[in-house]
Parts: structure tokens; sequence; C-alpha cells
């Protein structure tokens, strides 16, 4: 499986870099000691950030401007990264998923960095980081339709599996995904890219299991 960006993307966005993990994993409930660090983490955030200092985080603002560019309201079609943010400062906790699927929101929450979550199995040939249209149908985790029309989009042969807002039912992590692909957009370059990959490495082999997996960086 490739991965490749569009032109389009490399047109509003020639700074993007994208680290790319693969790895052999095991999903499982999250457990007390990951959920004490995802706990410490939203505490640092609280009492660090105000709400109206969260959009101004660089990556988060990197990825704003890029929406802002394609003509999506990043107010109204906020990065996950930055709503995960909000939430917290405004007090309201975060909600357990899985050992995956929270692992991934620590990184995130932490870096500010837009990261995609996918059960590899599920994928269809390549994908592409395009930019969604009005014929994209787009059913978000959790949330039914959204409507993707300028977002950052990537696609695999079927559709649209994942933008900075939302990824997509159809190839989301369950509870049997044993092969996972992460996405680190670094909407802002490389800038704390490395240090969030090696976060997510740690905590994969220690909460999900994680003896093999494959890096790489774009560009």
């Amino acid at each position: 499986m490739e991965i490749n960006i569009s032109d389009r993307i490399k047109e509003v966005c020639p700074q993007l870099c994208l680290a790319i993990l693969k790895g052999e994993v095991s999903n499982s409930p999250t457990t007390d000691v990951l959920w004490s660090e995802i706990q410490a983490e939203t505490k640092r955030i609280s009492s660090v950030y105000s709400i109206e200092e969260i959009n101004k985080r660089p990556q988060i603002a990197a990825t704003r401007k890029v929406y802002k560019v394609l003509g999506k309201d990043p107010n109204r079609y906020r990065p996950s990264a930055e709503a995960l943010c909000r939430r917290i400062v405004r007090g309201i906790a975060l909600y357990k998923v899985s050992a995956l699927v929270d692992i991934i929101n620590l990184v995130s929450i932490r870096s500010g960095i837009s990261i995609g979550g996918f059960d590899l199995d599920k994928i269809e040939g390549d994908v592409t980081l395009g930019v969604g249209n009005s014929s994209d149908e787009f059913e978000a985790i959790g949330r039914g339709f959204l409507n993707v029309e300028g977002l950052p989009l990537y696609r695999d042969n079927i559709g649209g599996i994942g933008t900075p807002t939302s990824d997509n039912e159809r190839t989301k992590i369950s509870e049997n995904t044993t092969r996972i692909l992460v996405i680190l957009n670094g909407y802002d370059g490389a800038t704390g890219l490395q240090d969030a990959v090696n976060h997510a490495i740690q905590l994969l082999e220690e909460y999900a299991g994680m003896k093999k997996y494959e890096l790489n960086f774009i560009p």
C-alpha cells in the first residue's frame, strides 16, 4: 500500500510532512495505568491553556490555516486535536474507547498534531490525501454523515477514510483490530513530528503489544 499526496494539498501546504506507522497490535480495554497517563496530560493542558489559546497551538493553527485556504470554516469543522483540547479546558472529561484509540488521542492532545488511526485490514488499495468534494459520502465515527467538501481527505479505492475532523466508520479501529495504520499529519512541517512518533511507538509497544512495525516519512 502506498500513500500519496495530491497536487492540491501540496499547493496549499507545501511544508506538509507525514509520518506513516504500520504495526501489528492487540487491542484491549484501556488500562488504569494508561488512563492515568491520559488524565495527567489533561491536567497539564487545562493548567497551561485557556480556551482562547487552544487554536493558537502551532500544529492546530497550521491545520486550521489549511482549512481556511480550502474554504472550510475551522470553527464549524474543528480538527479533532483542537476539539479534544477544548473539551479538556472546558472541564468535560474525555471518554474511554479502547487502548488503541485512547493512545492516538493522547499523542494528539499532547502534540496538537492531526492523527488518523485506521484498521489496516479494512483499507482497499493505495491511499491518497486530497480534498473532499460534494460527491464524497463520509460516515464520521459516532456522528453520522459529515460534509467533507473542502476538508483534507484521505481516500482509498472505495472512498474517504479520514479527515483531521473525524475518521470514517468503515475503516475505524475496533476491538478486533490486529494491524494498524497511523498517519501523523505535520501541517506545520516536521516540527514536533519525530517526538510525537516516538511517543506513539512507546505507547503502542507498552499498551498494545506492538512488536513489529514499519515507519516512513513523507517527504
